[in-house]
């Protein structure tokens, strides 16, 4: 895998060899000098003094095209744009700076928005929720959680109604996500901390899909929680294609969201939280339930949202001119129950409440309701503030952008949660850590205007790892040879497209699991962790979406076919193995 170079101006490019003059500056990683114009440069790139050959030849034959008569109209759609930059007094602005400024105008048209989506590659958001259950969104079904922003996405753009995460928990699901592979095919199978910090790491020969946006020309960063290996493990997201990381690596320590500091790239961000909020305790003996004060020293100051919410809309701003690819795995609403008091109003005296002490997972809160309802409102505002800066710079019309949940909704009443109440999971079975449809069918809505029709919905099944070939697809970049996803571009423009040949999953927690989907079929292996205790379930989804009906023992021959696929597409992992498979002892 090619891995951003880090070296800059001052280290001297004279034992760099060239290259031809085929190679576009803004994909040159090659020359420090490229790459600081791109970032740094106060003019546009094409009006600078280089000894990049690309670069002269590039800036020669832009400036002899915007020469032309009648060339001002095409020159915009023609070449990717240049750093959004002030110019010097009596400059001349070029053609393309021009398009720039009429991009960011924050009154774009939508044909001004379409004739942009047409002139560069489009930048893909991608916004991945932690634990939201399938019906916890308005445009999914919710009745009692209010989420305006979400449901107007949906409505302009296309509900995924079959849409499974990589697995039912969070880091082999961002695996799945970041790799376009399988979890029988994946690295990383389930969660595993890596001592001091962090998770297992994702292995450095393994293609991710920052880096194949980034190797295309793409800024790239990622805001929120990663769990995919620390600082200076191969999982690095500094090394594996993110020139931005902001917020928590380790996921342990996104439990709390008022944490003693965050990290901006590699560095300790320390936050106001004197003392941070620990992201596990109960009410001590003595204190009164019914009193707001016993549960003070679960309340800080410096909420951690707020933090990579702003870090995620400056990115924005920073690289409206040139494409971007903007991971955003925000940490809500994951336990624990922690919200700012402002957020919390909407929804104090709304449910009937039972204090939560503590004693079974995270912090107390005294309207354990009204904070889970709070925190999936306030994950639906940061999705308001992104896409109200996507407007405000004019790039509504030239963005990909897509919203999903990373598993399924947690387990009730883990944490003082109470899913059941919320019907967080509707006519589902299971929870967050269950290959059961609850478990790992999530809710995921698809922006693309011009692209995608408005009020549109898919009930074709896929995955998490159809991303990485879908943004590579739309991005006009190189997919890794490989890997398992297929693209969904057909379906986003609204075509016909096959049905998946299959759909499958592994999960080596919570008892182990299989599992593997082909039309409405759906064969379940569980508790493979435990040889003499596995079973096999069949299901047809069509007409049992809730999963009542194990249908295994009236269609043999089905079950036959569909566990040949657990087989073939099982590989054996020393790290996350199967016992009942793998013959080894597992989790």
């Amino acid at each position: 895998m090619a891995v951003r170079r880090e070296r800059n101006a001052s280290e001297g490019g004279t034992d760099e060899p060239a290259h031809g003059p085929n190679i576009d500056p803004w994909a040159c990683d090659l020359h420090p000098q490229c790459r600081t114009a791109r970032r740094k440069a106060r003019l546009p790139p094409m009006l600078r003094t280089t000894d990049c050959l690309p670069l002269v030849l590039f800036a020669a034959a832009a400036i002899a095209q915007d020469a032309q008569p009648g060339r001002e109209a095409t020159a915009a759609s023609s070449r990717r744009p240049n750093a959004e930059s002030p110019q010097p007094q009596g400059e001349v602005r070029s053609t393309e700076t021009k398009a720039v400024d009429a991009r960011r105008d924050a009154g774009a048209s939508e044909g001004r928005e379409a004739t942009a989506a047409s002139s560069r590659r489009p930048n893909v958001v991608f916004v991945l929720a932690d634990d939201l259950g399938y019906r916890e969104l308005g445009c999914f079904g919710q009745q009692k959680i209010a989420t305006p922003n979400l449901d107007r996405l949906a409505a302009d753009g296309m509900r995924l109604t079959r849409h499974y995460s990589g697995s039912p928990v969070c880091a082999p699901s961002r695996c799945v996500l970041m790799t376009g592979k399988h979890p029988g095919h994946a690295a990383v199978r389930d969660n595993q901390e890596a001592k001091p910090e962090g998770q297992w790491p994702l292995p450095a020969e393994e293609p991710v899909l920052a880096a194949v946006l980034h190797d295309a020309g793409f800024a790239t960063g990622a805001f929120g929680k990663w769990g995919l290996g620390m600082f200076d493990s191969s999982g690095d997201p500094l090394a594996r294609g993110f020139d931005t990381f902001f917020g928590y690596n380790c996921q342990r320590h996104a439990h709390t969201y008022w944490p003693a500091f965050l990290y901006d790239g590699k560095k300790r961000i320390p936050l106001r939280n004197e003392p941070p909020v620990p992201g596990s305790g109960k009410l001590r003996e003595g204190e009164d339930p019914a009193d707001p004060n016993s549960y003070a020293r679960f309340v800080g100051s410096d909420y951690a949202p707020d933090r990579i919410a702003t870090a995620a809309v400056e990115f924005v701003r920073a690289n409206a001119a040139r494409p971007f690819f903007l991971y955003y795995p925000s940490v809500l609403p994951h336990l624990a129950l922690h919200v700012p008091a402002e957020d919390l109003t909407p929804y104090r005296g709304k449910f009937e409440e039972k204090p939560y002490t503590g004693g079974n997972g995270y912090t107390p809160h005294p309207t354990p309701r009204a904070a889970y309802a709070a925190m999936i409102t306030r994950l639906d505002r940061e999705v308001g503030q992104l896409v109200a800066e996507l407007d405000a710079k004019g790039l509504t019309g030239n963005t990909l952008f897509v919203f999903s949940s990373d598993n399924g909704a947690t387990h009730s009443p883990v944490g003082g949660t109470d899913v059941d109440f919320f019907a967080s999971c509707g006519e589902l079975r299971g929870r967050k850590g269950s290959l059961y449809e609850g478990g790992i069918r999530v809710p995921t809505i698809v922006r693309w205007r011009g692209v995608v029709k408005p009020g549109s919905e898919s009930a074709r099944v896929s995955g998490f790892e159809d991303w990485l070939p879908t943004f590579a697809a739309a991005c006009d970049a190189k997919a890794p040879a490989g890997i398992d996803g297929i693209s969904l571009l057909p379906t986003l423009r609204g075509e016909e497209q096959e049905p998946r040949p299959f759909l499958y999953r592994e999960f080596a927690g919570y008892g182990g699991w299989q599992a593997v989907w082909v039309g409405d079929h759906k064969l379940v292996r569980r508790q493979l962790q435990k040889p003499k205790q596995a079973t096999t379930e069949l299901y047809d989804l069509a007409a049992d979406v809730a999963e009542a009906t194990d249908l295994a023992a009236k269609a043999p021959d089905r079950v036959r076919s569909l566990q040949a696929i657990l087989d073939r597409e099982h590989s054996a992992s020393p790290t996350f193995p199967l016992a009942a498979i793998d013959g080894t002892t597992g989790k």
